[in-house]
Order: C-alpha cells, then structure tokens, then sequence
C-alpha cells in the first residue's frame, strides 16, 4: 500500500514537474494561418500574372535553370533537417549540431542565390515597380525567402541551446520538431513556387 502511494505520488509529482505540452499542436495551428497567407498571395499573382503593362514577361526574364538549383538546394536542406532529427531522436547532440550546419548553409545558399536572382532583375529594369505582374512575383518570392531567412535564425538559436546542454531532452526536441515542420512547410511552398510563378511563367 505503501509503495503504491509512493509511485502515485511520484507519478503526479512528474506530471505537474513536466506538464504536456501543447507547443506542436499549436505550431501546427500557426503554419495553418501560414497556408492562408501563401495562399492569398498565389491567388493575387494568379490574378497579375498577364498584367505586364508593356514591360517584359515571364518568359522573358526567368531562368529556369537558376531556380532549378535553387530549388534542388531548399529540397536537399529538407533531407538534411531529417538526418539532424534522426540524430535528435537517438539523442545524439553532435549529429544533430552536424547536420543543422550543413542545413543552415544550404538555406542560406538558396537565399543568396534568391537575392543574386532579384538583383539581376532590378538591374536590368525589371523591378516590383515595373508591372503588377512583377509586384506580385516580388512580394510572393520575397515572402518566402523572409521566411527562410527567420528559419536560419531560429535554427542558429537551436544550435547554440544545443551547445550549451548537450543532453537533449524532450523540451529541446520539441522545438527542434517545430522547426523541422516549419523547414519542410517552406520546402512545399517553394515547389508550388517553383511549378506555379516560374514554370507557368515560361511554359
């Protein structure tokens, strides 16, 4: 008897220590009010997406083959984030700090060649300005790369919490989890980016 109130009272000392957490279920919530977001703006290029006002198309400016490998590189920093949760899941610090690293050069690859891309745009006359067309494909591209952007952030602070307690538990898994839901969230925009603004663009 003695024993069986001990455990009960360990088991509701554990349960007000640790109480469950509710911090995926609603990430999972905030990426649903992401997917409005996306979505508006899919639908507001869809609507400008033959608005050119005399200025140069789609098809003009868009090389496939630079998104292409900008695309290869976001989709191989979503395996790479799964390797680093793997590690995560066997509590294994140095290959989750391992293959974050190796995710965090690849994102901030993609957005460098993002910003190299805009660049070359604006120079050559073809800025937001320019046409609704390109307001639209300014405003939807570059709000995926800020989100990329805050994504290496949050990931370079769960770099440095790993540093500092190289014991995972499940409170850094858990957030290691939110994020790996956020990276692959921007993965599957960026497709529908890739599919929908430049192939419909130059096809």
């Amino acid at each position: 008897m003695l024993q069986k109130t001990n455990a009960t009272t360990l088991a509701e000392f554990d349960h007000h220590d640790h109480p469950p957490s509710n911090s995926v279920f609603g990430f999972w919530i905030y990426l649903m009010t992401d997917c409005v977001l996306f979505a508006s703006l899919f639908a507001t290029f869809g609507v400008l997406a033959h608005q050119y006002a005399g200025g140069p198309t789609g098809k003009d400016l868009f090389d496939v083959t630079g998104v292409a490998i900008e695309t290869a590189v976001l989709l191989l920093s979503s395996i790479t984030y799964g390797f680093a949760m793997l590690g995560a899941q066997q509590r294994k610090s140095g290959a989750v700090l391992g293959w974050l690293a190796v995710t965090f050069i690849l994102g901030a690859t993609f957005l460098v060649l993002e910003l190299r891309e805009f660049s070359h745009l604006i120079a050559d006359g073809a800025g937001p300005q320019r046409s609704a067309f390109l307001s639209s494909f300014f405003v939807l591209v570059s709000t995926h790369g800020l989100h990329v952007f805050f994504g290496l952030v949050w990931m370079a602070v769960l770099m440095i919490q790993v540093l500092r307690r190289p014991q995972l538990d499940e409170r850094e898994v858990r957030r290691l989890t939110c994020l790996s839901l956020f990276w692959h969230f921007l993965d599957v925009v960026w497709i529908c980016v890739f599919t929908f603004v430049y192939l419909g663009s130059v096809l």
